[in-house]
């Protein structure tokens, strides 16, 4: 009875998933899909013996950290050739009727702006997700795919039993701009257009953040030995009868005209589409006749890709002004004419760094062409150089800080310009705490930017830890807020001490340390005290912080000032080590041992044994020596790291002794494809 009522919410679960992703056509309230998922989850967790990784509930993704298995691809995955006029669209018209010499039809599809991915499916079950990697061979993905909603992970209907179908993965613009937007408030890099966005995401090792992402897909191309039909549309529209998002946007065309007229139409109306697309495709509808016209080495004869041109406007730069962010990076921005572009009103465009400035040869009063092509951001590309007429100074990169007046620095190998006045430059001050008391640090309401301004602005605020010392008559007289809000703030003072150590590590602000990489330290050390104490060669050697981020993590706990503000937030009470529940979650088997890894293994990636040895409480350690408490040793294991170990006495530690050691099951052949 159970494991039926399990089966029938997983198959209504599915239907609702297909109506909402696929069809846009929900027929149930978000609020009653979360009620029968939760439910679903109930079942499932009470009766594990029916799990089932394709069930809806593993849509959400998984924390575990997991390398990427290489795998061949059974169809090798080639480009299209690109054009980009009409003319050349006439071109290739013209080549495919002189080959076939006889009569034939394109089908016209968008060129969805995204990453590729391929899907293999045996008996209606997703069994793998590869991505276009060098064409021969891509990286498996098959549990990050798995979370994305539109793409099914069972199918219905009359489907082959085996096939392959390609398509695109796509991160809508909604989602962009939200996650762009968080990026800009911790100051994290911002991904430039929604096809980065896409491909980074699907490369994360974290399957629960790319269930966060929200990612979307569209697939074209049908593979196989036994497809339902000989033309290539005939084979989409049985794709979508299968449960697959196929686009509408897709037109059989009989002569030239009908593909300029689709190409026309959509280089216009795709400025409405939820997601990002860059071209038209053209594919010759027929299979045999694919067939018949092969492949060049790089792309096959029968299909093209004409790409829509950059949308670009020119304007006038009337002056070049400078942002100081919270981590003191100072970015110069270009105020402009207005001017129309992709339906919005542009006055103002990211000049990024002085290399850009520089390279772009810029002076005041300069023409220049501003584009925003498949980018978010509008980026000045080009100078008009023969408009030039009685221009203004060459514009170049300040020296001082604008708002403090400390000379800039320049780290090597960084592109940016940074005011080393962290302590003292306001918008840096106001900036840490903007981040401290955001939502995924400390989540503190009623401390918005507008807040911390005016309490800056009255000496209440200088730092971070002054948060914890507001008292209520001051708030309560400074006008805007009143005794209402003050009791607010305080109340969400107090629920921040709740907030868990791995936010707080975040919250601290350190440059470079994101909310991702702060769950690692926070993991890795377990203690603020610890990770006061954590050397440069310690912190490289937690998985995924490179030297920039523990030579930045070094920087911060070395300063007094910093230690200071945040022995006061220890003594207010907020959480500095990791509960006792996520201990023990994590385990205790390796507790206080330092472990070196070496060579190649064959169960998991080095990456996995490097969480492993941090979920145990053990530590990584890059270099041999005598406090090494063993080498966790794989095949072509270094000659030096060996040599060292035998005459110290070092002990080697072989897989199987490891993962007995962690109680972990090494991945069979069938888990690790």
């Amino acid at each position: 009875m159970i494991k039926e009522q399990i089966e029938s919410l997983r198959r209504e679960l599915e239907q609702h998933n297909y109506n909402y992703y696929v069809l846009s056509a929900p027929t149930i309230t978000d609020f009653e899909f979360d009620a029968r998922l939760r439910q679903l989850q109930e079942l499932e967790a009470a009766h594990p013996e029916f799990f089932d990784p394709n069930s809806p509930t593993q849509r959400v993704g998984s924390d575990s950290v997991s390398g990427f298995k290489q795998v061949s691809h059974v169809y090798p995955m080639l480009s299209l050739g690109n054009t980009y006029s009409e003319g050349e669209v006439q071109d290739f018209y013209e080549r495919v009727r002189k080959g076939l010499n006889e009569d034939f039809e394109l089908v016209c599809e968008l060129k969805y702006d995204g990453t590729s991915i391929s899907l293999t499916y045996e008996d209606g079950v997703l069994v793998r997700a590869v991505t276009r990697g060098d064409g021969d061979k891509g990286d498996d993905v098959t549990t990050n795919v798995k979370t994305i909603r539109s793409i099914p992970l069972r199918l219905h209907g009359d489907y082959p039993a085996s096939f392959e179908i390609r398509g695109e993965i796509l991160m809508p613009w909604s989602v962009f701009d939200e996650l762009n937007r968080e990026r800009e408030e911790q100051e994290e890099p911002l991904f430039v257009n929604p096809r980065n966005a896409a491909s980074g995401t699907l490369k994360l090792q974290n399957s629960k953040v790319v269930a966060s992402r929200k990612l979307d897909a569209y697939l074209y191309y049908v593979l196989g030995e036994n497809l339902p039909s000989d033309l290539h549309s005939g084979n989409l529209a049985a794709a979508h009868s299968w449960g697959f998002k196929i686009s509408e946007a897709i037109k059989i065309c009989k002569s030239l005209s009908e593909v300029t007229e689709f190409i026309n139409y959509w280089d216009i109306e795709r400025k409405n589409l939820p997601v990002a697309t860059d071209g038209i495709v053209l594919k010759v509808n027929s299979i045999p006749q694919q067939r018949a016209l092969g492949y060049t080495a790089k792309s096959p004869r029968w299909a093209i890709a004409y790409k829509f041109q950059a949308e670009k406007a020119l304007t006038r730069l009337n002056s070049v002004s400078y942002q100081v962010g919270r981590t003191g990076a100072v970015t110069p921005v270009a105020n402009l004419d207005p001017v129309q572009l992709s339906g919005t009103t542009v006055k103002r465009a990211s000049l990024h760094n002085a290399d850009i400035i520089e390279g772009l040869d810029l002076h005041i009063g300069d023409m220049v062409f501003v584009e925003k092509g498949g980018e978010i951001i509008p980026k000045i590309t080009a100078v008009d150089k023969d408009a030039r007429f009685m221009i203004g100074d060459k514009v170049k990169f300040i020296k001082n800080c604008p708002e403090c007046g400390t000379a800039l620095v320049r780290f090597e190998g960084e592109a940016a310009h940074y005011c080393p006045n962290e302590n003292a430059c306001p918008p840096q001050i106001k900036g840490k705490m903007e981040h401290f008391v955001s939502r995924k640090a400390m989540n503190i309401d009623g401390l918005g930017s507008e807040t911390i301004n005016l309490l800056y602005q009255n000496s209440l605020l200088h730092n971070i830890a002054d948060i914890y010392a507001l008292k209520i008559p001051d708030l309560s007289r400074l006008e805007r807020l009143g005794t209402k809000s003050a009791y607010n703030i305080q109340a969400g003072c107090e629920k921040s001490k709740e907030v868990p150590f791995e936010r707080v590590v975040f919250a601290l602000g350190i440059r470079f340390v994101g909310e991702t990489i702060a769950k690692k330290l926070a993991y890795a050390f377990k203690t603020i005290e610890a990770l006061e104490q954590a050397t440069f060669d310690e912190l490289v050697a937690v998985a995924e912080i490179g030297e920039r981020i523990a030579q930045s993590v070094v920087l911060y706990f070395n300063d007094p000032l910093n230690i200071e503000t945040v022995n006061r937030l220890k003594s207010v009470g907020l959480q500095m080590s990791l509960s006792e529940e996520k201990l023990q979650a994590h385990g205790t088997a390796l507790s206080g041992l330092s472990i070196v890894i070496s060579g190649t293994f064959s169960h998991h990636s080095r990456d996995e044994y490097k969480a492993m040895i941090e979920r145990n409480g053990g530590k990584n350690v890059g270099s041999v020596s005598s406090k090494t408490s063993f080498i966790l040793a794989g095949e072509n294991m270094g000659p030096e790291k060996l040599k060292k170990a035998e005459s110290l006495g070092v002990k080697l530690v072989d897989e199987d002794t490891f993962l007995e050691m962690v109680k972990a099951e090494p991945l069979s052949d069938e888990d690790g494809e």
